[in-house]
């Protein structure tokens, strides 16, 4: 990562490739790196392995989900999707949600708070 007063940059397929090298993805089901915590935002960079799924949580901010690598099926209350790589969704505030891998993949997860 390179800061430069307000311009942030980072090599994505370098930060992906010390995720995967990471004891924590050798032994889980998914790794992650923050690239930005601010007051009112934060960019994670996340790993999630083959058949991952994360269910039941809901956030008080509104979240983006950018894939990086990978499918990944979104699942709201009303709605869901499927993402592939180079797509994004968008998530208003207190919306429930779960997530579930059919491959390996890696998004980008960017947090926001209006508080």
């Amino acid at each position: 990562m390179a800061f430069n007063s307000s311009l942030y940059t980072f090599d994505l397929p370098s930060l992906v490739q010390k995720l995967k090298q990471s004891h924590h993805w050798t032994n889980g089901d998914y790794n992650a790196m923050i690239l930005v915590k601010s007051p009112g935002k934060q960019i994670v960079l996340t790993a999630l392995r083959e058949r991952t799924k994360i269910k039941s949580f809901q956030s008080d901010e509104s979240i983006t989900f950018q894939i990086i690598e990978g499918k990944l099926k979104l699942q709201t209350q009303k709605e869901s999707v499927k993402l592939v790589k180079g797509q994004l969704v968008a998530l208003h505030e207190n919306i429930k949600y779960s997530l579930t891998t059919e491959e390996e993949t890696v998004l980008l997860l960017t947090i926001a708070s209006s508080h």
